[in-house]
């Protein structure tokens, strides 16, 4: 009788494992499928990308597409901003965010209900594009490197988040620090940074995806300045010459090569170029994210 009753358990649990897998698998497919669809299309030759079916990979190799898009001279420059900005951005909006919340999360710190609302309410309001434009030209900010990073230093999400994880760390860290004679830079730095990595690589991601996938901040004001556009706001410019065949291009003519690529193509190759940063990144933080998780479950 028990044996007849494992049997059905361990059939059960098998079936249920079938079930499992074949999910796990639809999923994955779903994922995987537009991202090798799109990649399939950037290495195909755009005459026959035009008849369509393409699937998971290309049916007529070529690399003619990536081609046009790193023949133009602009784009190193656009690589060399994209690349600063991001490092610059993440790492003072880390700084930033991380000193706002520890300093929020101090149960000493008078005004920080009144800190808390203002920033809560800078999440539901907002001045709108013409006031904020207005605000960057009287700073004398436009045409400066300095607007992709200022305007957006302190983000109140960033720090709710982080905030939120330090309000969960044992207080008595804190005390024990003060008591061994560390001041409030000292406990910020050595103890609270040390144990909020999970948080700190969630929110450094949010960051260095926004400030790498950023253009309309280039085109409202950095549009003219050609030593300080971004790589968006660069190939945003190779798909408006793709689809006008116009000739935007500096230093050589490519108005027979954009008779030759439609923009389908291109736009493809544009999308494969910059997401493959962020999927290089990404596994370096992975780990975080996980124990991020474990922590947060331990907790609850």
């Amino acid at each position: 009788m028990l044996s007849k009753k494992l049997a059905a358990a361990s059939w059960s649990d098998r079936i249920f494992d079938l079930v499992v897998y074949a999910a796990i698998t639809v999923v994955t497919i779903a994922t995987l499928y537009p991202f090798l669809n799109v990649l399939a299309i950037s290495f195909n030759d755009s005459t026959d990308s035009i008849k369509g079916g393409i699937t998971v990979y290309p049916r007529v190799f070529t690399v003619k597409n990536y081609e046009t898009i790193f023949a133009y001279s602009g784009l190193m420059t656009g690589l060399k901003i994209s690349i600063l900005r991001t490092i610059i951005g993440t790492i003072l909006g880390l700084v930033s965010a991380s000193m706002l919340a520890f300093t929020l999360s101090r149960v000493d710190f008078q005004a920080r209900r009144f800190v808390s609302t203002f920033l809560a309410l800078t999440m539901y309001v907002s001045g709108g594009l013409i006031p904020v434009y207005i605000l960057i030209k009287n700073l004398h900010m436009m045409g400066t490197f300095g607007v992709y990073v200022l305007p957006g230093l302190v983000s109140a999400f960033n720090v709710f988040v982080i905030r939120s994880f330090i309000d969960g760390l044992p207080y008595a860290l804190q005390e024990s620090a003060k008591l061994d004679g560390a001041n409030d830079f000292t406990i910020y730095w050595r103890v609270i940074l040390p144990l909020t990595k999970p948080a700190l690589a969630t929110i450094a991601l949010f960051l260095a995806v926004g400030q790498w996938n950023a253009w309309f901040d280039t085109y409202l004001y950095n549009g003219s300045k050609d030593g300080l556009t971004t790589l968006q706001f660069e190939l945003m410019k190779v798909i408006q010459s793709t689809t006008t065949n116009a000739d935007n291009f500096r230093g050589r003519n490519m108005t027979e090569v954009m008779a030759q690529i439609s923009p389908e193509s291109v736009k493809m190759a544009i999308t494969i170029v910059v997401t493959v940063p962020i999927l290089v990144v990404y596994p370096f933080l992975q780990r975080y994210f996980v124990k991020g998780m474990t922590l947060g479950s331990v907790k609850s």
